[in-house]
């Protein structure tokens, strides 16, 4: 079955190298100065990339979604992770800035009024990365005087 699996999995790979292939070679031939010309040859090239695009992230979470519940020590893992982060998320949401966002004159951007919920989520988004940032900040620093300590 596994060599079986193999052959199918070769077979669909060259597909998709041929079709890539000739695509690349269509866009290519294509004349530049015709802009009709070019935007008919790059859109199929656009559409097969979106969707092997959209193929490769199903099947990456579907087998790390299989591989959690085949393990649930990595489930357990996973989701205190998870937590862990929405706590982060929380914590950020609270320190998050959602005053009025001012041009150089002092008057109110557009779209910018003081409690907008997009003011509140950039300023969220702004600590959340912070955070990560000094937390991760942190391990590199002990990771880094561990290694010293051994050698």
């Amino acid at each position: 079955m596994d060599n079986k699996f193999s052959k199918i999995l070769t077979i669909l790979i060259a597909v998709l190298s041929v079709i890539g292939i000739v695509l690349f070679i269509v866009v290519s031939s294509t004349d530049e100065a015709d802009v009709e010309a070019v935007n008919t040859a790059v859109s199929p090239l656009i559409a097969f990339s979106t969707y092997l695009f959209y193929a490769a992230v199903a099947i990456t979470v579907v087998l790390s979604i299989v591989g959690m519940v085949k393990n649930p020590e990595n489930l357990k893992k996973t989701l205190l992770g998870l937590a862990v982060l929405g706590v982060l998320l929380v914590v950020s949401y609270i320190m998050g800035d959602s005053t009025a966002v001012l041009d150089a004159q002092g008057a109110v951007i557009e779209g910018g009024e003081a409690g907008a919920s997009s003011n509140q989520w950039v300023g969220t988004l702004i600590w959340y990365s912070t955070i990560l940032v000094l937390i991760g900040g942190v391990f590199f620093v002990y990771d880094l005087l561990k290694g010293l300590v051994k050698s």
